[in-house]
């Protein structure tokens, strides 16, 4: 059973294999910004920072779509799925950060836990066919190839480095505060 912090964030374990640790950091970071962004509105959402333009809202979509990109695009070598494949990346490359201001809390909050849930699918099938050695099915322009192991860690340092932004974008909303 998983022991979870006052926040309701589930604990790394102090003890596991190396999957079970990696993979429990990955989920205390997403539970990290799940709680930065739990019960706000469209305002508190779109709430900034000066100078910053960065929303907490900007910062879930921005996550779902990283989410879906490592997990599904790289580790698998899937298409991009809706929304992703509507959009002409090479005119806007922020777009996932300026479309979010046009979507509800509830799409904001459905797109991210969404793709949340499909990244931890594809783990856990990538996990049954070769572990964290297995390599991703897209590579580098040099033929090289990331490891699921690297893709994790790289994705506990993304929500790392954000959820250091959702603490100060959600402070700013309604003084909220905490790690």
């Amino acid at each position: 059973m998983t022991e979870l912090d006052g926040e309701g964030r589930p604990e790394p374990p102090l003890a596991g294999d190396e999957a079970a640790t990696l993979l429990g950091f990955l989920d205390y970071q997403r539970a990290t910004l799940a709680w930065k962004c739990s019960g706000l509105d469209a305002a508190g959402l779109s709430a900034t920072v000066a100078p910053s333009s960065m929303t907490l809202g900007g910062l879930l979509k921005h996550l779902a779509y990283v989410e879906e990109d490592w997990f599904s695009r790289w580790l698998h070598g899937r298409d991009r799925q809706h929304p992703w494949n509507t959009v002409d990346w090479k005119a806007d490359p922020d777009w996932e950060w300026h479309s979010a201001a046009q979507d509800s809390p509830g799409q904001l909050r459905a797109l991210w836990q969404d793709s949340v849930s499909r990244s931890r699918s594809l783990t856990a099938e990538a996990m049954a066919d070769g572990g964290l050695d297995r390599l991703a099915a897209r590579t580098w322009p040099d033929g090289r190839a990331p490891s699921l192991r690297w893709i994790v860690v790289h994705m506990i340092e993304e929500y790392a480095r954000h959820n250091g932004h959702a603490d100060l974008l959600r402070e700013s909303v309604d003084g909220l505060t905490g790690e």
